[in-house]
């Protein structure tokens, strides 16, 4: 039986942007302009996910199946403790729908209106399955989006935000920070 997770020597071949340690990516993920691709220390992309164009993704972050980040030219940002749950659909670059430009990748581009805006997910942010982020968001640090959310705008630090189109329900608990603190703490005196 074959291991479920790419190598290290098989992720050095890839030809990532750059490679951290403890990195873990399912071989049935499918991932395209890998030297466009930043991936830091203790990583773990599951099954099926999708990833594209510039993207950076910081420590301590995961990626749960089918899960998919087309970063395009603007990029997507996922900073330390980013958890992503399920089938959730992060997009630095869509199609315009309105109808004023024709739309899909076997239209040349001069016939496209191509929206992109890089996307910022910063430390402890918390995505609930089956959600999608659009061109031109930022989750500030510690905001959770819950399960099938449409997030059309930036959030504010530590929310808890859901719907269709995502909207601030409550705030979030910061108690997770002292856990932080000793996991890094535990880290530094291995």
């Amino acid at each position: 039986m074959t291991n479920s997770f790419y190598s290290v020597d098989e992720l050095k071949n890839l030809g990532f942007k750059t490679v951290g340690d403890n990195v873990l990516i399912s071989r049935k993920a499918s991932i395209y302009d890998t030297k466009n691709i930043e991936l830091c220390s203790n990583i773990r992309i599951d099954d099926f996910c999708i990833l594209s164009g510039k993207i950076k993704i910081g420590n301590h972050v995961h990626l749960g199946a089918y899960t998919s980040l087309c970063g395009g030219c603007k990029g997507i940002v996922l900073e330390d403790f980013v958890n992503l749950s399920r089938k959730i659909e992060v997009f630095a670059v869509s199609d315009d729908f309105g109808g004023a430009s024709m739309t899909n990748p076997t239209v040349p581009d001069e016939y496209k209106n191509l929206l992109e805006a890089e996307v910022i997910l910063k430390k402890h942010v918390l995505i609930g399955a089956c959600s999608v982020i659009l061109p031109g968001v930022t989750l500030e640090e510690g905001a959770v989006v819950g399960a099938l959310s449409l997030v059309k705008n930036s959030t504010t630090p530590w929310s808890i935000n859901a719907g269709i189109p995502a909207r601030k329900i409550k705030d979030r608990k910061k108690d997770l920070l002292l856990l932080e603190k000793k996991l890094l703490e535990a880290r530094k005196n291995v």
